[in-house]
């Protein structure tokens, strides 16, 4: 959410960034509620300031034996004018808040201007594409082939979209997921938590889904309570409505969670394979920094999602977001594409985002510099490192072989057992 008082102050500003961001928004009705709601509030406090003075006539009076009747007359009148105009202003607060609600974040200087992802800027590449003798299959068809995949059987169970991993195909999901949090506990100085995988609208606010897009998320009838699209959701909210002591930042998380979208708009997308899913796993990474090291440690995040990757084998390009195409809390955003063969096109597999202190002011997330300093409103990062299911879908890709098997990288083989190739079963 953005400061009230920097939009009053530069409301330039704030229009040049929502139309960089291709974003229509009533900021002149915005800035009209808030100079009456400053209006009534000056109203309000000089009645009150009126109200003191009177009373305290009152009480002169008393004092002297006199009669103040006429005095607490005008006294109950300027209350009565007080409560009016406080429900007034309370009323525009309200809409002044759900208004601001809705505004996305100012991207930062360095983000390209556009409007979609064709003017989004590759910043590097990593990993030589492999050349294939034959003709790469889709991992959707290579998943069936070796009866890793069964995506009948999770339309049965639930709907389309919805997949069931059998055999090989469960254990090597599992070993990605346990990799992927070592690799970042371990290595890169991140502290694992196993969060809820349900959480309440205030979480859901907190970091930027409600109510913007509620649509989205899928929620529980019965209770103030919705199934988390990804673990960004609980972990940034870890410090909701605190102040963290000088001296603890920058605190790296990471968690696995499965995630719950229901991709509302997106239906003709990515219909086969499981590249969109309603229900996958992710391993998340998030930090609170300090505003001064924030874009230091986007870059820090991004390497750590990419050395996922590199770990893999599995080749991939990063790029920089164009206005346009950024996420609504984010101020700067690099995607990571891996290379699919089976699709011919690299697809994104991490998205990472510096959201300054967008959703720090939503949540209440503050740090004090020192002892001696008012507390200040953190910067929150957040990234995938990485998706599981499309890491999994790449392996497949990158590592298929012309007999129909899918070579095991080196780095997952102690997490499989052992085991080096996943073969078709004979017969």
């Amino acid at each position: 959410m953005l400061d009230l008082r920097d939009i009053r102050r530069d409301p330039d500003r704030v229009r040049d960034a929502l139309r960089k961001r291709g974003y229509s928004f009533p900021l002149d009705e915005l800035l009209k509620k808030d100079e009456e709601w400053r209006s009534l509030l000056s109203q309000a406090q000089e009645l009150k300031q009126k109200r003191n003075e009177a009373s305290k006539q009152v009480a002169v009076m008393k004092a002297k034996g006199e009669d103040p009747s006429e005095i607490l007359s005008q006294v109950k009148e300027v209350s009565d004018k007080i409560k009016e105009l406080e429900k007034q202003v309370s009323l525009l607060e309200g809409e002044i808040k759900k208004m601001l609600a809705l505004i996305p974040n100012i991207p930062h200087e360095s983000v390209p201007v556009g409007e979609g992802e064709e003017d989004n800027v590759e910043v590097r590449r990593w990993g030589e594409p492999r050349k294939f003798d034959f003709e790469p299959s889709p991992h959707w068809e290579i998943g069936e082939r070796l009866g890793i995949l069964d995506f009948e059987r999770g339309t049965k169970l639930a709907e389309s979209r919805f997949t069931v991993l059998k055999g090989f195909g469960a254990k090597l999901e599992r070993a990605l997921i346990n990799f992927m949090l070592d690799l970042h506990t371990t290595e890169h100085g991140y502290i694992e938590i196993f969060p809820p995988f349900l959480v309440n609208s205030r979480a859901m606010f907190g970091t930027g889904q409600l109510p913007k897009f509620e649509e989205e998320l899928y929620k529980c009838k019965d209770d103030d309570l919705y199934l988390i699209p990804t673990a960004e959701v609980p972990l940034t909210n870890l410090f909701m409505n605190e102040i963290l002591p000088p001296g603890s930042l920058p605190i790296y998380v990471t968690a696995y969670s499965a995630c719950f979208r229901r991709e509302a708009g997106s239906y003709g997308k990515d219909i086969r394979g499981i590249i969109r899913q309603h229900q996958f796993n992710k391993v998340e990474l998030v930090k609170f920094a300090e505003p001064e090291h924030s874009y230091e440690e986007l870059e820090k995040m991004v390497n750590d999602a990419e050395d996922v990757l590199k770990r893999l084998g599995l080749p991939y390009r990063v790029v920089l977001l164009c206005t346009g195409d950024m996420g609504f809390t984010s101020a700067k955003t690099y995607d990571i594409e891996v290379w699919m063969p089976g699709q011919g096109k690299y697809r994104e597999i991490s998205s990472c985002s510096n959201c300054e202190d967008f959703q720090a002011r939503r949540a209440n997330i503050r740090y004090r510099p020192s002892p001696q300093e008012k507390p200040r409103y953190v910067h929150t990062l957040n990234g995938s490192g990485v998706a599981v299911g499309r890491t999994l879908a790449a392996i497949l890709e990158n590592y298929q072989q012309e007999d129909g098997s899918v070579v095991i990288p080196e780095a997952l083989v102690p997490y499989m057992g052992g085991v080096r190739v996943i073969a078709p079963s004979k017969g």
